[in-house]
């Protein structure tokens, strides 16, 4: 795992990041994940959520996204950012057609993570 760099307690990501999801059983699953700053919520393609039984649905929220405004089932879980584990709400959505399974929005950024866009 690379090292990542702090400013004032906070850790420095970049655009994408490698994060670890972990399930319910404690397996765990390293993927890419798109950083987004311009995303209220994370995310997770409902495939591997439903993968790795991750759930249980905890309630439902209207998402706004560029294909118009979608009612998303939201789970809790557990995901490691830069060596930091962080459990937050994550909607369910077909990210198949993306490169990213999973994508990381401001409510898990909020935690203590600053983005640097030139960082690789």
């Amino acid at each position: 795992m690379k090292k990542h760099a702090k400013v004032n307690g906070q850790i420095i990501v970049g655009l994408t990041e490698s994060v670890s999801l972990i399930s319910k059983n404690g397996e765990v699953k390293q993927v890419m994940a798109k950083i987004d700053t311009g995303a209220t919520r994370s995310s997770i393609d409902i495939k591997l959520a439903t993968k790795l039984q991750l759930g249980p649905v905890i309630k439902s929220k209207i998402v706004k996204s560029v294909s118009g405004n979608k009612l998303r089932p939201v789970i809790e879980g557990g995901v490691v950012l830069a060596g930091k584990k962080i459990n937050s709400e994550f909607t369910l959505a077909d990210r198949t057609h993306m490169k990213y399974a999973v994508l990381i929005g401001v409510n898990v950024l909020k935690k203590g993570f600053l983005v640097d866009p030139s960082k690789k």
